[in-house]
């Protein structure tokens, strides 16, 4: 019986599940064993999951489940460096060149483990079959605005927190716009075609911000993009790969610009292939702005768990996406499941 332990997440501000207790019901009625992990911070209570047929165990001891139990969860692992002998789904942040992904790799290969990245869940045609990147948009244009609004107050945006749901983070956004002076900033999004990029022109749309969306037809010529320093705010929703041009080269601190918010809510400064070379970190909830340069002003905003500002819609619309393919798991070797395992062997073969 194919065994899946949905574990608890361990990274602070994180509260999103990959399965609601809908998905779980319709699991075991296919026939698969569910374990779920008591959590202290998940966002969909407990009680649904145990009402849907799941076992419910104890939190954080998935490491300690059964060798040939399916582990799934959203985030990082904690680094302890100790091998990792079961088969695990989540997002692994470990195919771009990221130093922390190579000492993941590295675990999986001492333990004999693999890697199911759900970043690399494919369909044939080549296109994730689920993804946050939605809600990643919508929040992250959020954070970038409430930076903005930070600045106009002759300061740096303070810490962001988790939403009830969407109508309640317009309605803080809007508070924290409320009394500005200055005009509504424009934004320009890259990317507006796809997930990340539509949730973050929403956004925009909903607070009254003018937005120039682009996408690969407009960045085809690959740069220098000097329209981009013309806005106040730039979000950049194009996950960085081989190819992708510079948007926003080092020079641009000091060129003169309408920018002042960078809000790079595809969030990978630490790939080789990023795309925006002003700063070099991602931020966090507690300090969602990095000031990387003074006069003229540059903050950059970059969260790489935005959708857990709104955990309950982006759990729910996450999971009904990835349902489908959880149905798939008894035969790891087919469909998205074997293109995953085949992409992490090769990148686990020269490790």
């Amino acid at each position: 019986m194919t065994h899946l332990w949905v574990r608890a997440e361990q990274r602070p501000n994180e509260e999103r599940v990959g399965l609601t207790p809908a998905g779980a019901a319709a699991l075991v009625g296919a026939g698969l064993r569910v374990s779920v992990e008591q959590s202290s911070v998940r966002a969909i209570p407990i009680a649904g999951f145990s009402e849907a047929g799941c076992e419910i165990v104890p939190e954080n001891a998935w490491p300690e489940a059964p060798q040939d139990a399916i582990v799934f969860g959203l985030k990082e692992l904690p680094e302890d460096g100790t091998p990792l002998v079961h088969r695990h789904i989540m997002f692994g942040h470990a195919y771009k060149g990221q130093p922390a992904g190579r000492a993941l790799l590295k675990r999986f290969k001492a333990g004999g483990g693999t890697l199911y990245d759900l970043e690399y869940l494919m369909d044939e045609a080549g296109r994730r079959v689920a993804a946050f990147g939605y809600w990643a948009g919508y929040a992250g244009a959020a954070v970038s605005l409430s930076c903005w609004a930070a600045q106009q107050r002759g300061g740096i945006a303070g810490p962001v927190g988790v939403h009830a749901g969407s109508a309640d983070l317009r309605a803080a956004l809007k508070e924290a716009l409320t009394g500005l002076a200055a005009p509504r900033p424009r934004a320009i999004v890259i990317g507006a075609l796809g997930r990340v990029g539509t949730g973050a022109a929403d956004l925009c749309d909903a607070m009254g911000v003018e937005v120039t969306k682009w996408d690969m037809a407009e960045t085809a010529h690959g740069g220098p993009f000097p329209e981009i320093l013309d806005h106040e705010l730039f979000l950049n929703c194009i996950l960085a790969r081989p190819g992708t041009p510079v948007f926003v080269p080092e020079h641009a601190k000091t060129a003169k610009r309408r920018l002042s918010v960078i809000g790079d809510i595809a969030c990978d400064p630490s790939s080789d292939f990023s795309p925006i070379k002003v700063y070099d970190r991602v931020t966090d909830w507690h300090a969602p702005a990095l000031r990387v340069h003074d006069d003229p002003v540059l903050d950059v905003t970059a969260i790489d768990n935005l959708p857990s500002m709104l955990p309950v819609e982006s759990s729910e619309d996450y999971a009904a996406q990835l349902l489908p393919s959880l149905l798939g798991l008894h035969d790891l070797g087919a469909g998205v499941w074997g293109r995953a395992a085949a992409e992490f062997e090769r990148h686990t073969r020269d490790i």
